[in-house]
């Protein structure tokens, strides 16, 4: 039996403005070379377009509930736009279209060595990170969170040059750190709250990683990786 993964690929690793074609080339061979040890469930983030439509509804005269579900819906779909690119992308056939829940994604995996796939559903104050974290609980497996920064850091290190990376972190105190932000549709911080909280209670390993690649090909084949542990 392959191992199964769940790899949760940033939206603003896959559309930082543009589609990122090095990045995701890179992507794809790291994934392909080790098809022969995994089976990869890519969760897929909305990235720059989402937050493109999400903020066009910002300028509305809606009640913030309402609004909120709106945006959080335009998001989702995003992400299973980005998902179906990368079936493409990757040289599938996605006529069957994307999975919109688990089983489907399960029925799909036992016959592809990789599943792509966007938001699930619709829940309150989540993003695809939720998505990644409550399909590695579906099956019992580690989630990695690739995202544009090396892992999660003591403050933004896009801001602060003296940021500095915590190699690994408990569950308890991640979740600490994560519940003290409030949630907005389309924000961007290394995972958001309510997976924080589902891989605290399952106690799921979890890995932030950056957008080096072969940092990735490190960590999948047991080799020294940079990036933040949660356990």
């Amino acid at each position: 039996m392959k191992k199964v993964i769940v790899l949760s690929l940033g939206g603003s690793l896959i559309v930082p403005g543009n589609i990122n074609y090095r990045l995701l080339g890179e992507f794809r061979d790291v994934l392909k070379k080790n098809r022969k040890n995994y089976k990869f469930v890519v969760v897929c983030g909305g990235g720059n377009p989402s937050r493109v439509y999400i903020e066009g509804l910002d300028r509305e005269k809606l009640k913030d509930k309402k609004k909120h579900y709106f945006q959080s819906l335009l998001g989702i779909s995003v992400t299973r736009l980005n998902a179906r690119f990368l079936t493409y992308f990757f040289g599938k056939d996605a006529n069957q279209g994307i999975p919109h829940d688990m089983k489907g994604v399960k029925h799909l995996l036992q016959r592809n060595s990789f599943v792509f796939c966007g938001a699930l559903r619709y829940d309150v104050n989540q993003t695809s990170d939720s998505t990644s974290a409550k399909l590695a609980r579906y099956f019992g497996c580690e989630f990695v969170n690739l995202t544009n920064v090396k892992g999660l850091y003591t403050k933004d290190p896009k801001k602060y040059k003296n940021a500095r990376l915590i190699n690994d972190i408990s569950h308890e105190d991640f979740y600490g750190v994560i519940k003290k932000i409030k949630f907005r549709p389309g924000q961007h911080f290394v995972l958001d709250q309510k997976a924080a909280k589902v891989i605290k209670k399952y106690n799921i390993p979890t890995y932030i990683l950056g957008p080096d690649m072969n940092n990735l090909d490190n960590f999948l084949n047991n080799k020294h990786f940079v990036g933040t542990i949660i356990a």
